[in-house]
């Protein structure tokens, strides 16, 4: 018999196409009227935008997000929005927008409504990743959950094909973790079988059609899927390493989740038969309603070689040196990801993470077990 104790946070989800039109009407629902627009400098079009839509409620922009939430960029945008009185901020953008909003909100105790552009699925957690001194630290308070989420399935059209496959695989890996967390329940299982569905057949579709607003909107609920498996249960060492990669060595995210996943995922299997039967036959996507006849997991593939089959076959990363990670880092990356004990479905050791990590650097392939 299973126990266990769920809390469900209350959020609004918005979701739909052409939905980015309701910004000011939602902030209007969280009594805000006064809100610093936040993206990376790369989005600073879509700020603009937004800011348009908002009026009068846009009390002024920060596009200076970055990747991994730097403690120094959080405190410049705080300093805005104290400057500009602000009640709220509304992110635009991916994952390093979104954990920026949550970080100057949290610390302000203002209201956060999030636009994503991406499949990240941080938005619909209560969890916040910050860099401080080179190390990336976690952590989790019901104050960090954003209000509000508008999801766009048009915004995602203009994603490039390369950053399509690794946000979708990084939303892949939120789903994959929690089949195995030791506070799973049938409802995340079912939330993450869904998920891993909506991804891995969304994904070939698009290849044909990267225009394609029916594969965009899988894509983008089962980011939203994931992520709610992200914010529901503890995740394990996939995500601890990517965590220690990316703050310790400024590996992009994204991309350091697709490399990663497939070898945290074979050095767990022996640990959790279960949850990689589920995962291979969640991957043999639909042969019906239109989907390719081209299923990732064959009948001689398990759940890890599935994956970084899909990865090789969309053209996504699949080693650790081609992102920008050294050889002479690897037993420093260990040393940081065995330090602190975390749930993990298998014993972890300093000797196998440093495997997994020469393995991932090389690219090796994963042989079916």
């Amino acid at each position: 018999m299973r126990s266990f104790v769920h809390s469900a946070p209350a959020q609004r989800i918005v979701f739909g196409a052409g939905t980015i039109a309701e910004v000011g009407p939602e902030l209007d629902r969280l009594n805000a009227a006064r809100a610093v627009v936040l993206s990376k400098p790369g989005q600073a079009r879509l700020a603009i935008r937004v800011t348009t839509l908002l009026g009068s409620r846009a009390a002024a922009q920060f596009t200076g997000a970055v990747p991994h939430t730097p403690v120094e960029v959080t405190e410049h945008a705080v300093d805005v929005a104290r400057d500009h009185r602000a009640d709220a901020v509304v992110a635009i953008g991916g994952g390093s927008t979104t954990g920026l909003g949550k970080a100057v909100a949290s610390r302000l105790g203002i209201r956060h409504l999030v636009v994503p552009t991406t499949y990240a699925g941080s938005e619909v957690t209560p969890v916040l990743g910050e860099t401080s001194g080179g190390e990336k630290t976690t952590r989790s308070a019901p104050d960090i959950l954003p209000d509000t989420v508008v999801y766009d399935v048009e915004l995602t059209t203009s994603l490039p094909w390369a950053v399509s496959v690794t946000s979708a695989i990084n939303a892949l890996a939120h789903a994959v973790e929690a089949l195995y967390a030791n506070d799973a329940t049938a409802g995340t299982d079912d939330l993450a079988i869904k998920a891993i569905r909506s991804l891995a057949g969304g994904l070939p579709v698009l290849r044909a059609d990267l225009a394609g607003l029916d594969a965009r909107a899988d894509l983008l609920y089962g980011g939203w899927l994931a992520g709610r498996c992200l914010g529901a249960v503890g995740m394990g060492l996939h995500h601890k390493l990517c965590h220690t990669l990316g703050g310790a060595f400024n590996l992009p995210h994204a991309a350091t989740h697709t490399v990663v996943l497939p070898y945290a995922m074979a050095y767990n299997a022996p640990a959790a038969p279960r949850a990689m039967s589920l995962i291979a036959e969640a991957m043999r996507v639909d042969k019906q309603g239109g989907r390719p006849p081209w299923p990732p997991a064959t009948d001689d593939e398990d759940a890890p070689s599935a994956v970084q089959s899909l990865v090789r076959e969309l053209g996504g990363p699949t080693s650790l040196r081609e992102i920008g990670l050294a050889w002479g880092d690897i037993d420093r990356a260990a040393e940081l990801a065995a330090a602190q004990a975390y749930p993990n479905p298998r014993e972890l050791t300093r000797a196998g993470i440093t495997q997994l990590l020469q393995h991932a650097y090389a690219g090796d392939p994963i042989q079916p077990s």
